[in-house]
Parts: C-alpha cells; structure tokens; sequence
C-alpha cells in the first residue's frame, strides 16, 4: 500500500534526512520525500498498519529534523 502525506520542512537537506529516517523505520518498504511539493510517498510493507508505521516514522523525523512536520 502506498500513502503521500503533506509535510512542512525548511530545507532540502532535513528533506532528505527525513527521506532517510523515514526509511529505516520498521514497517515501511520505501519513503521519498519531494521538498518542492511538500510531499513524503510512503509504501508500506506488506500487512504494516499505517497509522501505527506513520506514527514512528514521525518520532523518527523530529529525531533528525526537530521542526518538521508530517500531517497524518
């Protein structure tokens, strides 16, 4: 299953650390952010609750990029 979620960040560098955390996160088979659209493509792994991944992948996001934003 795959997502797109409407974010705010300030750079394209938090963009592709985002991209990044967003990836390790358990749950998710790939992540691309889009830092012009404000955009985060999210596939999930197959059976993955996307509330409960997204979820992380936002405690994963503030860890590298403390005032960005995924709305859910």
């Amino acid at each position: 299953m795959k997502k797109t979620y409407k974010i705010d960040v300030d750079c394209a560098n938090c963009a592709n650390e985002m991209e990044e955390a967003a990836k390790k996160t358990s749950g998710v088979k790939d992540a691309v952010v889009n830092f012009m659209a404000l955009k985060m493509k999210v596939e999930f792994e197959e059976g993955a609750d996307p509330g409960e991944v997204m979820g992380r992948v936002r405690e994963n996001c503030k860890k590298v990029e403390d005032d960005c934003e995924i709305f859910l």
